[in-house]
């Protein structure tokens, strides 16, 4: 899953919130303790996430029905795809609008900025400059941030190139997301009642 999707899965958690953005910028356990319990749990759920969506069925099934030379960059092009899926239709998951929610992001990371990567800094500056969170709800620039990626990739892909097969794959794309979704929220809710049993 994408920042967008994590962001929406802490459920207005300010400690899972903040976690999930870092947790693509985090490696192993010990990085884990220079941030505090709630921020920790955030990474350890974005890690959990993350699992449950690479072993989904439904993922799965997705991810065969790529074109053989997408197909090694399948995870990547699907996470960006869902955001822009969770975008179109985010009246359907969160309370409020997503504009409302994409200033809270902003202020959460302004208010905890010394907890911040480099690497999140400089993906919220390209954020910002592109409009995202608000603007995944349109194609090309979904698209855009796909190719962005595949060129912070040591060795060569077609990210730049998912265009031309992004009007076969999208139905599927729509029909996946609306199917795993509401799975990947209830794994959620099971994990936080697991180990916080009074909320």
């Amino acid at each position: 899953m994408n920042f967008l999707a994590h962001l929406c899965l802490a459920n207005g958690d300010s400690g899972l919130m903040l976690g999930g953005m870092i947790g693509d910028f985090v490696r192993g356990r010990r990085a884990l303790k220079i941030y505090p319990e709630p921020v920790r749990r955030g990474i350890i759920l974005h890690r959990y996430i993350d699992r449950r969506t690479d072993h989904s069925a439904i993922v799965k099934k997705l991810r065969r029905g790529f074109p053989r030379e997408f197909r090694r960059y399948s995870g990547i092009i699907i996470d960006v795809a869902f955001d822009h899926e969770l975008a179109l239709n985010w009246w359907r998951y969160m309370p409020g609008s997503l504009e409302r929610f994409d200033v809270e992001v902003r202020d959460l990371l302004r208010d905890n900025k010394h907890l911040v990567p480099e690497g999140l800094n400089q993906f919220m500056q390209y954020a910002d400059l592109h409009g995202l969170f608000t603007a995944y709800r349109e194609v090309d620039v979904t698209l855009f941030c796909l190719a962005g990626m595949g060129t912070r990739l040591t060795r060569p892909n077609p990210l730049h190139r998912v265009a031309e097969v992004w009007p076969e794959l999208a139905p599927q794309f729509k029909v996946a997301f609306r199917e795993f979704f509401p799975e990947i929220q209830s794994d959620v809710l099971d994990w936080r009642g697991a180990r916080n049993p009074e909320g």
